[in-house]
């Protein structure tokens, strides 16, 4: 099932945006998430309890994840699934165009087996 974790860099906005228009779609952003506990924490300790939680961690960082993945990958451990945005496609401050994307990708893939998945979110 796919429930999504949002990044420290997506608007608290798309969650709750999400959360409206799909009312069984679970959307947490980082900021709400644990209280805010996690908050500028590495990348390690977010994807490590995202999937503990079973959490897919939507994100528009494609610096400092996918060697993290490599590495997982390598060491054989498990993470909940990561949404890469580009922000070329998918600008920050578009809102509803990222609400949209992520709505349609939940309506497709909502029953998915999300550990260990990658996906690049298209518009």
């Amino acid at each position: 099932m796919l429930k999504l974790l949002l990044d420290e860099h997506v608007s608290p906005a798309v969650a709750d945006s999400l959360r409206r228009r799909h009312r069984s779609l679970v959307a947490i952003c980082m900021g709400e998430w644990e209280g805010g506990a996690l908050l500028g924490q590495t990348d390690a300790v977010c994807l490590h309890l995202a999937a503990a939680r079973k959490l897919t961690l939507v994100t528009y960082d494609r610096r400092t994840i996918p060697p993290l993945l490599k590495s997982w990958a390598e060491e054989g451990r498990k993470h909940g699934g990561v949404i890469f945005v580009d922000e070329k496609t998918i600008s920050p401050s578009d809102t509803g165009g990222l609400v949209r994307a992520l709505g349609g990708l939940w309506k497709k893939t909502s029953r998915w087996d999300w550990s260990n998945r990658v996906v690049f979110l298209r518009r």
